[in-house]
């Protein structure tokens, strides 16, 4: 079977398979890792969409804008699946899963034996309760097809409601008016991204997204979205106004996929609850990505990270993991990071913040001029860092959130000083 152990043989005496529910990144990153662990048996990688395993941040950034080609996006070209022995169903759902008889069932009710599975089956966007959220015109961005859906209603002149000023909200608010659309954003507290960002920073993206003329409305109830004919045409509100819009796009946040998880007896705890190895409550079952609710030693506490950073490299420690091989790359211990491209801000975010979890926030730089460095900060010690427009930072800010060394805040905040000295 090669390096590692990931199973036994079945009763017709055929090697057993690793399976990998959830042909996204996650998925095609563990069968690679696989590979490079040594690991020559099967594996088969299942997935309900048709596409190729491919990266979701661009469907809200480059893709949509039209500025990065469908090829780019996948994560490898057909050719590697049957290069590197990788089985791949595409278009088939797990219907159910047997930790006890170590099997899945398809749509089709074939059956799978596995020696070892991992689930990467990811997050699903939030609906939106309302009356009128079935009509034609109104979209959720998930999936590459819901991105090509949104990019050709992003025409110059086209009214574009925004519901949620979370990532996937103002991302998509920024490619509305860099193609042209009247863009109006709907969020219900005070400011976007309040409960990631709190107050200090969140202002920032308020005035970026107001500066390109976008009509921000804070502390907004949506209670139905109107229509005729089948066709969306607005978004009435709890005061009684109405948002004219031929396009409403919803980013009210995601939910983990646990449903296979939940049937099969798996611990849930938002999420499937994993161990620092990703390893679930059955020993021979693993989980990464968006659907994971990991273990991580830094912090001391089961977290879930719902970001590309994690669907990239969650998957080697789970590959290593399940194969039974030794080392620090079977403990996933990585600072979460993430990041986004909004017009002309970029940002990179390093660490993790619980809301209202600091007491702090210091600033390297003007926030003014959407080029500073904001750290948030908990009894002197630096929880995360974020960069805007300031590059090659990434690493001194996550060695200092894993230092967890006291800091002085002055010193901080004086871009005289590198932070390589902090």
């Amino acid at each position: 079977m090669g390096t590692g152990t990931a199973g036994t043989d079945d009763r017709d005496g055929h090697e057993r398979p690793v399976v990998i529910v959830g042909a996204s990144l996650g998925g095609a990153k563990a069968a690679e890792a696989l590979r490079e662990a040594g690991y020559r048996g099967g594996i088969v990688l299942i997935g309900d969409e048709h596409e190729l395993p491919y990266e979701r941040p661009p469907l809200s950034k480059g893709y949509l804008l039209g500025k990065t080609p469908r090829e780019k996006i996948y994560v490898h070209p057909t050719q590697w699946y049957a290069e590197h022995e990788v089985t791949l169903r595409l278009g088939t759902a797990v219907t159910v899963i047997d930790p006890a008889a170590h099997t899945v069932t398809l749509a089709d009710d074939g059956r799978i034996t596995y020696a070892k599975l991992l689930l990467t089956t990811g997050s699903a966007p939030r609906r939106l309760p309302v009356p009128g959220a079935d009509q034609d015109g109104v979209l959720y961005l998930r999936r590459v097809e819901e991105s090509d859906r949104i990019r050709a209603a992003l025409k110059p002149g086209a009214r574009v409601a925004v519901i949620g000023a979370g990532w996937i909200g103002l991302e998509t608010a920024a490619a509305a008016r860099t193609a042209g659309a009247e863009v109006t954003v709907l969020e219900a507290a005070e400011l976007p991204l309040l409960r990631v960002l709190g107050r200090e920073v969140a202002q920032v993206f308020a005035d970026l997204h107001r500066d390109h003329g976008v009509d921000l409305r804070f502390n907004a109830r949506v209670e139905e979205l109107t229509g005729q004919g089948g066709k969306v045409t607005g978004v009435r509100l709890g005061d009684g106004s109405t948002v004219a819009a031929d396009t409403v796009i919803i980013g009210i946040g995601i939910t983990p996929v646990t449903a296979l998880a939940e049937a099969a007896g798996l611990e849930i705890d938002n999420g499937v609850k994993t161990d620092e190895h990703l390893r679930t409550s059955d020993p021979d079952v693993y989980a990464a990505g968006d659907v994971a609710n990991a273990f991580h030693p830094l912090f001391g506490r089961h977290i879930r990270v719902e970001h590309w950073a994690n669907a990239l490299n969650q998957p080697q420690t789970a590959a290593r993991a399940l194969l039974g091989l030794n080392g620090p790359e079977t403990v996933y211990d990585r600072v979460p990071y993430f990041y986004t491209d909004q017009y002309d801000l970029g940002m990179e975010y390093t660490g993790y913040v619980e809301p209202d979890g600091y007491d702090r926030v210091v600033f390297r730089g003007d926030p003014a001029t959407r080029e500073f460095i904001a750290f948030w900060l908990s009894e002197g010690r630096v929880l995360a860092g974020m960069n805007v427009n300031v590059w090659d930072v990434v690493d001194p800010i996550r060695d200092l959130v894993r230092s967890k060394r006291l800091v002085d805040a002055d010193r901080l905040a004086n871009p005289a000083i590198p932070l390589g000295d902090i």
